[in-house]
């Protein structure tokens, strides 16, 4: 949000090269209105220390704290001058814990000088145990001098920058806490010429102080109320921008034409409701009446069904599918892997029946024709499906990113389905929209459960249904952790749980995140949260299989699946299982969505702490699909204490979604919003939290609805409009065009 030329300097302008270099390579930070936008993480008061034990093992941390005692060690040393080293230790301390700074060699002199007992300084280093004690090696240190409550010596400079609140920066080795304070200090004067981007209106009405006066009061606060003033005023600004954009999107893909489609009331759809054997739940009832009123329109529907695993989303966007065909259109659905893809077409062609034989004898009068289309089908087969779409006679196609290629031609594409919106580019999401006459009709399909905040920002040009309601009959999943370095016993107890549900007629899935060689199927990689050390390779399909084929499940049918065998292999080993056929099925997450096995009651995840939060409540969502209940068995051998350990236990704890997806938020963070995580580049959230600030991101969305609705050109709004610049980079504008 760098918001007139005087911010958009150079800070190697401003500060010089070296400290703009350093800026530029370890905190991206590149221009003044970048510092100025690079917030204090938290603040100490001075006269006050920090909380010592507290302090996080291996991160780099600044601390304030005041000098208990200083020991000068020496001690014998070939390298030395003279055969004698030197090591300084110092004890520095809260007033409850204690941390031991180390200096060794020519770095002890100076130290040796300034930390004395009693002085105060900020420290920072590196976090380390030695000998069963915390400690700091050869930390920077900053002296606090002109402290309110201590008169000092004669002489002595105050920090001028660091009033009765010490701001503390996100920081790095190369670069101090205090050093980025003192810059900061330096270009603070140029904020008096930052342009504001909330209407003067808006601000006034919610009581927010200027945007000159948030940045002071952010950087230089003199209590703890200019912190809430500055941070409650730049929340809003985060929020407002970005809801901004994406009302600006909203409203641009209002302006589209597309093919309102309404279904005949004696058609397809009406012959498929008459053959369902169960009745829709309220939930689906009521989200699909949103999306009925979405087809009629004539502007393109952009909206996002998300839902339980299990909630019946695949029903909802049948029917969907089904009314466009009755209204003379063709359906696409886009399913991320050939394993769901095909899935998908078996569950909809038995559901739908003989009303899936268009053209074909036996099929009902009101019938349309059911393909599937992916990479690896047979040339005869292919040409065939490409036909029936060009000429209309396939109302319905399923499949994978083979739909986007250019030689696929529909004769009138009235609705995209895409499932699984996590797994595709919006590249590929923006080609399939393409090949409409108009616009086709959009609906994005989603098992990940996303807070209603994350949804409003992440997919904020999309109109949102929830399905929170399981459908009658399915059963409850029971979850359990297994430690199996602390119990193997626990473990030996896990394949007994599977073969006696064997016994009992049903069918287990044992889950492992790797193939078997030195290839890895994208699932394999540790998570950010997983800070414990690589013991071992992950568990392997391959490996697994044979280990228990031999061993603990003996005399089981026990199949593999994974994403690199054969499409014909994948499909033959699904239908093997479905039919029973297969007592065992030990798969990577090629299983993770849309695989329906009812009579699978068993989920042994092996290594299951290299999998996320939101990916392990997808696996276990493959069991307890039918009539019996279902057991999840989270195996690791990460210790009690790990925050693994902690994530499995939380996702053994609850069954709910949506719970769950705000635990993942938690511990991954926000990331970019706007979908830049994966391209490296700084989150656009700095003081928002998605989590907690619902309220300001709801708030915020209606405002820009309103604003943009009155004004899309935000006329009269120069502040505005270049912070929106600032935002939507060359990238994140390309996400927001496609998304």
């Amino acid at each position: 949000m760098d918001l007139v030329p005087a911010l958009e300097r150079p800070l190697k302008n401003v500060l010089g090269a070296a400290t703009a270099k350093v800026m530029a390579e370890h905190l991206g930070l590149h221009t003044v209105g970048d510092l100025l936008h690079h917030y204090p993480r938290r603040y100490e008061e001075r006269g006050q220390l920090t909380h010592l034990a507290d302090l996080p093992m291996d991160e780099h941390v600044t601390v304030v704290a005041q000098v208990a005692d200083a020991r000068l060690h020496t001690f014998a040393s070939a390298r030395a001058p003279r055969g004698k080293g030197q090591r300084l230790e110092v004890t520095i301390t809260d007033g409850s814990g204690r941390v031991q700074l180390v200096f060794f060699g020519n770095g002890v002199h100076k130290p040796h000088k300034d930390l004395l007992p009693g002085t105060r300084a900020m420290f920072a280093g590196k976090v380390s145990v030695f000998n069963r004690r915390l400690q700091l090696a050869h930390p920077a240190y900053e002296l606090l001098r002109g402290d309110p409550d201590e008169p000092g010596e004669p002489g002595e400079a105050v920090e001028s920058w660091a009033g009765a609140l010490i701001p503390l920066y996100p920081a790095t080795a190369k670069l101090e806490s205090w050093k980025i304070g003192k810059a900061v200090q330096t270009v603070l004067p140029g904020v008096q010429e930052a342009l504001d981007p909330l209407p003067d209106a808006l601000r006034e009405g919610r009581g927010l102080v200027s945007l000159p006066e948030a940045l002071v009061k952010i950087h230089r606060p003199q209590t703890k109320a200019d912190v809430a003033d500055a941070r409650a005023r730049l929340k809003w600004d985060e929020a407002f921008v970005l809801q901004v954009a994406l009302a600006r999107r909203r409203h641009t893909d209002a302006q589209l034409p597309a093919v309102p489609r309404v279904a005949r009331p004696d058609g397809l759809l009406t012959a498929f409701d008459d053959r369902l054997p169960f009745t829709l739940t309220e939930g689906q009832q009521r989200v699909s009446r949103e999306i009925f009123d979405d087809l009629a329109t004539e502007h393109p529907m952009h909206r996002l069904l998300q839902g339980e695993v299990g909630s019946g989303k695949t029903m909802v966007a049948l029917r969907a599918m089904l009314a466009v065909v009755d209204a003379g259109g063709q359906a696409a659905l886009l399913a991320p892997t050939e394993v769901l893809a095909q899935q998908h077409h078996r569950s909809v062609t038995e559901m739908m029946g003989e009303l899936a034989e268009g053209g074909m004898l036996g099929g009902s009068e009101h019938a349309t024709k059911v393909v599937l289309l992916t990479g690896s089908m047979g040339a005869a087969a292919r040409r065939q499906a490409l036909l029936d779409l060009v000429t209309g006679e396939a109302g319905v196609v399923i499949g994978t990113h083979a739909l986007i290629e250019d030689k696929v031609q529909f004769h009138d594409l009235g609705l995209v389905v895409v499932d699984e919106q996590h797994r595709f580019g919006v590249e590929q999401r923006d080609a399939l929209r393409g090949k409409g006459k108009q616009p086709p009709h959009l609906l994005v399909m989603t098992a990940t459960p996303i807070p209603r905040t994350v949804a409003m920002t992440v997919f904020g040009d999309l109109e949102t249904s929830v399905l929170d309601q399981l459908p009658a009959g399915r059963s409850p999943i029971a979850s359990h952790v297994v430690p199996a370095a602390d119990k193997p016993h626990f473990l030996a107890r896990a394949w007994e749980r599977v073969r006696e549900e064997v016994a009992a007629g049903h069918q287990a899935y044992v889950v492992c995140p790797r193939i078997g060689d030195d290839e890895e199927e994208g699932t394999g990689k540790r998570t950010p949260a997983q800070d414990d050390a690589e013991k071992r390779p992950p568990l392997a399909v391959l490996d697994v299989a044979d280990q228990l084929a031999k061993g603990p499940l003996q005399g089981l049918r026990v199949e593999v699946l994974h994403g690199r065998m054969a499409p014909d292999d994948k499909d033959a080993v699904m239908r093997r299982f479905a039919a029973g056929d297969a007592d065992v099925l030990v798969a990577t997450t090629v299983i993770e969505v849309g695989v329906n096995v009812p009579n699978a009651t068993a989920m042994v995840i092996m290594d299951a702490d290299r999998f996320g939060v939101s990916q392990l409540h997808q696996l276990r969502g493959r069991v307890g699909r039918g009539a019996a209940p279902g057991v999840c068995l989270l195996v690791t051998e990460m210790p009690e204490a790990s925050p693994a350990r902690q994530r499995l236990n939380a996702v053994a704890a609850t069954l709910d979604g949506f719970e769950l997806s705000r635990i993942d938020l938690e511990q991954r963070r926000e990331g970019d919003v706007l979908g830049q995580a994966q391209s490296g580049a700084r989150s656009s959230l700095r003081v928002l939290e998605v989590i907690e600030d619902e309220e300001i991101i709801a708030e915020a969305r209606q405002e820009a609805t309103a604003l943009v609705a009155a004004d899309p050109d935000l006329t009269g709004l120069p502040g505005l409009r270049t912070a929106l610049d600032a935002l939507l980079d060359e990238e994140r504008e390309q996400y927001l065009e496609k998304g």
